[in-house]
């Protein structure tokens, strides 16, 4: 955005994963005005990290708190962003790890073998004993008493106190990590307003993913599929953005650039996977009235990290394609295990994600409205994901259109109309031919570029059932 849309571009934090202290310069991160970036082997722990700023050699910050050290590193690029003599206009990114686990891979220089070290969060020192009494939230999806979940879920057993009394603790650390956060929010508000620029500053607060914590047997951790997962926090507020405004729209990080080239007024690109977010009050209205999209695809390949450190720290076969979809009467979550196991959710009446209604469960409200099967419904979001899952552009944004291109199908509700039942029944299912840690295409089962290349070609009533 800096070269296209005239601004200064400043970052400060965690870039991704495998940025090193042997790699950052071959070569440096393109894009920057200003950059400090925090490197791998350093980057998940709290009081030990080392970080590269713009071109210069890695420093050391050990015996600093993390959190404070991004908080000073970003205050002052704000200062050099407004004292710039070309006066352009600046986009800030502050990643910092809170409330990350503090921990780090280390490998036997004998065997070879990759031990992860976990620890709870650090907080800062003035933040140590805050929320002495806080608990992880005890909803009826945690620690069950019969299993639930898939693949390696499933397998779980029962905690007892003692490894619930640890995840309490884990739990109050990630709340005192978080602390440091909240204060380096505000000062960056304050010195955008000391500037005098807030007024005509967004400010866009997300996260990368949600935690678990003890809900269906899990140890704390993420990477699964679930709520607690994949359910996360954005918070806008600049011009144009109505003051406490609360919305149900459907959006995925796939939507934050073009919302961000929107914010600056520049063109979109069409190979984007995703939209602008509505802001405004009058697009919000719309977007809300029909929907903006409702469909959110998550998939991952691979593991799961315990980031409790209690009990078994890494969990294979944690492979899946899932798809979270919100429209005119449903709230779902559908997902394809490459255990082959599959889940289907209605998340208005089991929020919890414990009544799977294609391995026995029920819901017969939510088929009710609809009059058909769980079959159905299931083929439907096979479908969805079919395409979801290999999309690219407007695939992404629009993938009913993709298997409808009369566009008269724009939603699950549509697409349920018993006239497309063949059509549905003759399209490949997703599925995995076994687990990998790692994507693989010729695993993961049929793809849709090749399905609706087939279709095209060999089936002209193709377009009879769409």
């Amino acid at each position: 955005m800096s070269d296209e849309a005239g601004y200064d571009n400043y970052y400060v934090g965690k870039l991704m994963n495998y940025h090193n202290a042997t790699n950052y310069n071959n070569p440096y991160p393109a894009g920057s005005t200003g950059s400090d970036f925090v490197l791998d082997p350093w980057t998940y722990q709290y009081w030990n990290q080392t970080f590269q700023r713009n071109t210069s050699t890695p420093k050391s910050y050990a015996g600093l708190y993390s959190t404070d050290i991004m908080r000073n590193k970003s205050l002052a690029f704000i200062d050099d962003a407004v004292a710039s003599a070309d006066q352009k206009p600046f986009w800030l990114t502050v990643a910092p790890i809170a409330p990350h686990v503090d921990g780090y891979a280390d490998r036997d220089p004998v065997t070879g073998a990759v031990k992860v070290v976990a620890n709870p969060p650090y907080p800062a020192k003035r933040h140590e004993g805050l929320f002495p009494d806080a608990h992880v939230p005890t909803t009826y999806e945690f620690n069950p008493d019969t299993p639930s979940g898939s693949a390696w879920i499933r397998k779980l057993e029962k905690m007892n106190q003692t490894v619930l009394d640890a995840n309490d603790y884990y739990h109050q650390r990630r709340l005192q990590s978080l602390q440091a956060v909240d204060e380096m929010v505000e000062a960056l508000v304050m010195k955008l307003e000391e500037h005098g620029i807030l007024d005509n500053t967004y400010v866009v607060f997300t996260s990368d993913n949600g935690y678990h914590n003890g809900q269906h047997r899990m140890p704390p951790g993420k990477g699964c599929g679930y709520e607690t997962d994949i359910h996360v926090p954005l918070m806008i507020r600049g011009p144009g953005v109505p003051k406490g405004r609360k919305t149900e729209v459907v959006t995925t990080h796939t939507d934050l650039t073009p919302t961000f080239l929107q914010m600056a007024g520049q063109p979109l690109k069409e190979y984007f996977d995703g939209k602008p977010i509505p802001l405004e009050e009058g697009k919000l209205q719309m977007a809300e009235k029909k929907t903006f999209t409702e469909h959110v695809n998550v998939e991952i390949w691979g593991i799961v990290i315990n980031e409790g450190g209690i009990g078994q720290q890494i969990f294979p076969n944690n492979t899946y394609k899932s798809v979270r979809i919100l429209g005119d009467g449903y709230n779902l979550y559908y997902s394809v295990w490459c255990s082959g196991e599959h889940e289907l959710f209605e998340m208005n009446s089991d929020p919890g994600q414990m009544n799977n209604l294609l391995d026995g469960g029920d819901d017969t409200e939510f088929l009710k409205q609809f009059d058909r099967s769980v079959s159905v419904v299931q083929s439907r979001l096979d479908s969805l994901l079919l395409v979801l899952k290999t999309c690219k552009a407007s695939q992404c944004t629009e993938p009913w259109k993709e298997l409808h291109p009369s566009g008269k199908v724009d939603s699950l509700r549509a697409a349920l109309d018993a006239q497309y039942d063949e059509f549905y029944d003759g399209i490949p299912k997703v599925d995995f031919a076994y687990c990998l840690a790692g994507q693989v295409e010729s695993v993961e089962g049929p793809m849709w570029k090749n399905v609706s290349q087939s279709m095209q070609f060999v089936s002209p009533e193709w377009s009879f059932f769409v």
